[in-house]
């Protein structure tokens, strides 16, 4: 769906096209013990191994030139437990077909990012998140997970069960095994009332910590080149269930949010001195609206448009400064940016190496459309990011290495280590695995 493959043993490319690889081999196993044996096999023939889930990361996270392990024969729901409030899912299960079979259940996940054509695996392995105040990222919802560790070991870990391995494995960047199995915690399916309105840069940041605190989920667009944004409350609500029509539907989510968006991207790459009239216009297109529907219906939308993106975890607090800052950027730089900067918050959770783990954290992600130069925005960006002690995402374009990461997660040498106990001699080890954790 979203990753393109060519020919038998032909070359593998991400979502976004800018990450490409050639693996010695395909293995599309269609049970754990299908897997366990092609491990062994990869180890046997001197190989690396990775898994690669539906190339939604802009890092070369998944490649190799050894083994590639292919998932989509590892899906759908293993098992549900009601009393418990659980859902035990394949690892290679995407994403949009859990929420739909949960839903159909009566079921749902507490919170969700914005995409959902990802991997359970690949989600989670990376940290995808939403936004929320108290719900954390996809990884913080899951209560068990099983794993295949590099000797071919059937490894289950949760709290109770291998716990310092269940503490790093939920964001385990696929250094410490690949994931067969994940449970998630669920809860009966709820209503949610989404509130969208634009809103003047300068009133969001004002006025952040108000609207953090008083929204469950709250995020915003911001539109370089003006003053505007786009912001999105989204709270539980008794109902009764307001879905948004399906002609306004197509008009703002289709139209303007995916054609209309498209046309722009495409008149700003032929003639990038238009790009800052366009952005003005299109931060007014959206007008505001409310409607109320299931979780899944409410917190993702299609995104059409392909693009690259670099995104940064800062502290809460600094979200304000961080934005003003990098407003101020572009404004005096020469860059000329069709994308809206989205912002996003997630509670701080547990997770050794979560780009929340022991900290309450706002996200800050810049794009830029597939084809167009974004290495100057992007580096501008990140030096702004990372004088906050930023945390890059795992799955989105960064430059930072392990020796950085040391200095902002104060539990990497517990990941580093653990990964040396289960993987010794590095068969999951990748080109962006040895930058970002160190040899």
């Amino acid at each position: 769906m979203s990753s393109t493959t060519s020919g038998k043993n032909g070359t593998w490319r991400n979502w976004a096209g800018n990450v490409a690889t050639r693996p010695a081999r395909e293995v599309t196993p269609a049970s754990v013990e299908e897997l366990v044996a092609a491990v062994r096999q990869a180890a046997e023939d001197g190989l690396k191994v990775k898994a690669v889930g539906s190339g939604h990361s802009f890092t070369s996270i998944a490649t190799t030139d050894g083994v590639l392990i292919r998932p989509q024969l590892l899906t759908g729901i293993r098992h549900i437990d009601r009393e418990a409030g659980t859902v035990t899912v394949e690892a290679g299960t995407p994403l949009k077909r859990l929420n739909m079979a949960l839903a159909r259940e009566g079921l749902s996940l507490t919170n969700m990012g914005d995409i959902m054509v990802q991997t359970v695996s690949g989600a989670t392995s990376t940290g995808t998140h939403g936004t929320g105040r108290e719900s954390g990222s996809i990884a913080a919802q899951i209560r068990a997970l099983e794993l295949v560790t590099a000797d071919g070991t059937v490894l289950t870990c949760s709290e109770k069960e291998n716990p310092e391995v269940f503490a790093a494995a939920r964001i385990g960047l696929g250094a410490l095994g690949i994931v067969t199995a994940i449970t998630f915690a669920v809860e009966p399916i709820f209503l949610l009332t989404a509130r969208e309105e634009p809103m003047p840069f300068e009133k969001v940041l004002a006025e952040f910590d108000e609207l953090w605190s008083e929204n469950e989920h709250f995020e915003f667009y911001w539109f370089p080149h003006t003053g505007n944004t786009n912001t999105k409350r989204n709270n539980r609500s008794a109902g009764p269930e307001k879905p948004v029509g399906q002609l306004a539907g197509w008009f703002e989510d289709e139209f303007l949010s995916n054609g209309v968006f498209q046309v722009a991207q495409w008149v700003g790459r032929a003639a990038p001195g238009t790009i800052p009239a366009i952005a003005r216009i299109s931060s007014k297109a959206l007008s505001a609206r409310t409607y109320t529907d299931i979780p899944y219906k409410v917190f993702t939308s299609p995104r059409r448009v392909r693009f690259v993106e670099m995104e940064y975890a800062v502290p809460r607090e600094a979200v304000a400064g961080v934005l003003r800052e990098l407003k101020a950027m572009v404004d005096r730089s020469a860059l000329r940016v069709s994308f809206p900067v989205e912002v996003r918050t997630a509670p701080a959770d547990d997770i050794t190496l979560s780009t929340a783990s022991g900290r309450d954290s706002a996200y800050i992600a810049v794009h830029m459309v597939k084809g167009t130069p974004y290495q100057a925005y992007f580096t501008a960006a990140e030096r702004i990011f990372t004088a906050h002690e930023g945390r890059p995402h795992w799955g989105k374009v960064h430059t930072r290495d392990a020796e950085y990461f040391a200095g902002v997660y104060p539990r990497f040498g517990e990941f580093t280590a653990l990964r040396d106990r289960l993987d010794p001699d590095r068969r999951f080890q990748n080109d962006y695995l040895r930058r970002v954790l160190g040899a």
